[in-house]
């Protein structure tokens, strides 16, 4: 049979491109420089795998850029021994993984797929579309998608108090609290010490 499958008619499956063989000789093309040009960071070993943020020895662009007040406060940027990362699942995966009146927990996340594991908190983000009614628990939620889910009928259950940032307080506010000092008694102490011994004090 012509279909027959034997070493005449065998084929690789996708056609295979040759390795780029450099160094060879200045007949192949890839001779000499073997394609990286005459010396330079880019001819040397190794000189593409550099660490990421590296732009050639000029100051960094996050080092040149301000830094946010505050690098151990839980009010500052996520960075220090307050580092905080999440799992983020937005209102519209849930309108496609859960029915009406189902319960999503983060174990029902991680069995839909939504999620890699349990070893991060969940929160809930309000980007797409909700309409089924839905019993959402979670460590915390965006205003949006808070909003979106009770619209639809369903509710929210936070597994963890929702962040309240600290205020500060102005230095007005600080001062108009502090109560002043009395300093009735120091005049008196200091009237005394001034008259002498045996002095009646001058009307």
């Amino acid at each position: 049979m012509a279909g027959d499958l034997n070493l005449s008619n065998l084929k690789p499956a996708q056609a295979q491109k040759d390795r780029k063989r450099v160094g060879r000789g200045l007949g192949s093309g890839k001779g000499r420089y073997s394609g990286r040009g005459i010396k330079g960071q880019k001819s040397r070993a190794g000189s593409h795998y550099m660490r990421p943020g590296f732009e050639g020895g000029q100051m960094p662009v996050y080092m040149r850029m301000g830094k946010q007040r505050g690098a151990t406060s839980k009010d500052a940027m996520p960075i220090g021994p307050f580092r905080t990362s999440s799992w983020s699942v937005n209102v519209r995966d849930l309108e496609t993984r859960f029915r009406a009146g189902a319960e999503v927990t983060p174990e029902a996340l991680a069995e839909a797929g939504l999620i890699r594991n349990l070893k991060l908190d969940v929160k809930i983000l309000g980007h797409g579309e909700l309409k089924a009614k839905l019993i959402v628990s979670a460590h915390s939620f965006s205003k949006s998608a808070v909003e979106k889910i009770e619209a639809a009928g369903g509710s929210v259950t936070w597994l963890k108090p929702p962040h309240q940032p600290k205020r500060r307080k102005h230095r007005s506010a600080v001062s108009a609290s502090v109560p002043e000092p009395d300093t009735s008694e120091d005049v008196d102490a200091a009237s005394d010490a001034t008259e002498g011994p045996g002095e009646e004090p001058q009307e």
